[in-house]
């Protein structure tokens, strides 16, 4: 059930390298809901991840998480605020001299004091979770395919049964079926656990899939909406993506 605002960013402007990303930028994300964000290349929907978890600081604006404003929190009140949330980068960002179960246990051993016998049972908890056979807990990340290092990567955001999952890209680099399967994971996760989820993708058929809303960053601002109305936006970067042959193969299999 969609509740009450998690995620408030208000007037955000970032800077990488000079050149401003983001001028003006307002979102917000409700307690259950998945928003999933897209946008050409070069228009900081990554930056935006980063930037609302604390690891990229804005330059103006301001960014409320769990009622909590990120950029005025020191190092301390951040990480606890951390707590909150998991992430799945792009690339998995797996450490590739641990086990797939230690892996999982990376944020247990930096934010909790459970014993060593209890984080591996809750590694296999969440090993399952993600769909992951017992197996892959001995496993080295470079033992795994890429649909099953994505699934320990979702393991570990899920590590310490947070609030909120942030997403970056979950189903770049694999191939159709695998990424229909985890996307399906997703929504089944979502929906059990109310998670609510901020997932940057480029992929028309997970938005379709998983999102309740889209936001879609253009002209340094965004403009949200769902995959049916924004198929009316007259934005032509926006018309393109959602009435292009993927965009109109997606809403002729809904």
């Amino acid at each position: 059930m969609i509740g009450e605002p998690v995620i408030k960013v208000e007037g955000l402007v970032t800077r990488v390298g000079g050149r401003v990303l983001h001028d003006g930028l307002d979102l917000e994300l409700r307690r259950g809901e998945v928003v999933g964000v897209v946008g050409g290349s070069g228009t900081g929907k990554s930056v935006l991840l980063r930037t609302i978890i604390g690891l990229n600081r804005h330059v103006g604006g301001r960014i409320q998480v769990l009622g909590q404003d990120v950029g005025k929190l020191g190092d301390r009140d951040l990480r606890k605020l951390q707590t909150r949330w998991g992430v799945l980068f792009q690339d998995g960002a797996l450490f590739s001299a641990q086990t797939v179960a230690q892996n999982i246990q990376v944020p247990m051993r930096e934010h909790t004091d459970l014993s060593p016998r209890l984080m591996d049972e809750l590694a296999a908890v969440k090993l399952g979770m993600a769909g992951l056979p017992p197996d892959a807990a001995t496993k080295f990340p470079s033992e795994l395919s890429g649909g099953m290092r994505k699934r320990a990567g979702l393991a570990r955001a899920l590590s310490l049964d947070p609030e909120i999952l942030f997403l970056d890209e979950p189903t770049a680099g694999l191939d159709p079926i695998s990424a229909a399967q985890f996307d399906t994971l997703v929504r089944d996760l979502q929906k059990s656990l109310n998670l609510t989820v901020f997932m940057v993708t480029h992929d028309i058929d997970t938005l379709k899939a998983t999102t309740d809303r889209i936001a879609v960053l253009i002209d340094k601002k965004i403009r949200i909406g769902t995959f049916d109305t924004l198929v009316h936006d007259p934005h032509p970067w926006i018309q393109q993506y959602f009435s292009g042959v993927r965009g109109r193969a997606a809403r002729a299999e809904a």
